[in-house]
């Protein structure tokens, strides 16, 4: 791969793992960009309750109304995000970072089908592709710290923790 390439991807990456790690920060601390103050999860509020209970009449309605409020969904969901945004901007673990987010990001296009602006394709899945093709490249080597991860003998018998 070529070093315009690398330096690409890493910048991928690091664009990615900014995007998670501020909306973790945004929903725990209501900036006022995506999260007012008053519904900050430090003053109460509940990031995925609205989203998960005024989900569209699609497939899975059932499914995520059920979920909104159960005590679990909320911290587990905002782990992912801060998880996800660490290990993007360190560069490490982007195996199972690309499983997780996948699996993050299927989920959140699963809740609002059918997409309105496209049939089937929306920013959901290509931001599950974009950590595919992250994971995939190694793109953690590149101004992360994905080379060093490597050398440790716990991803070097676990590959799946590359």
């Amino acid at each position: 791969m070529s070093s315009f390439a690398r330096k690409a991807l890493a910048v991928l990456r690091l664009a990615f793992g900014f995007m998670f790690l501020w909306a973790f920060v945004d929903k725990l601390f209501g900036f006022g960009f995506a999260t007012p103050a008053a519904k900050a999860w430090i003053r109460g509020g509940d990031p995925t309750y609205g989203f998960l209970a005024n989900s569209p009449a699609g497939p899975f309605k059932g499914f995520y109304n059920s979920l909104a409020g159960d005590f679990w969904v909320t911290p587990l969901f905002m782990l992912a995000l801060l998880a996800i945004g660490v290990s993007l901007i360190l560069g490490i673990g982007l195996r199972i970072t690309a499983v997780a987010g996948g699996l993050l990001y299927l989920m959140m296009w699963s809740v609002a089908l059918p997409p309105v602006t496209n049939p089937f394709l929306d920013d959901h899945l290509t931001g599950l592709i974009t950590l595919a093709v992250l994971a995939a490249t190694f793109a953690g080597d590149t101004w992360g710290l994905g080379r060093i991860w490597s050398q440790l003998d716990i991803v070097d018998k676990h590959p799946v923790l590359r």
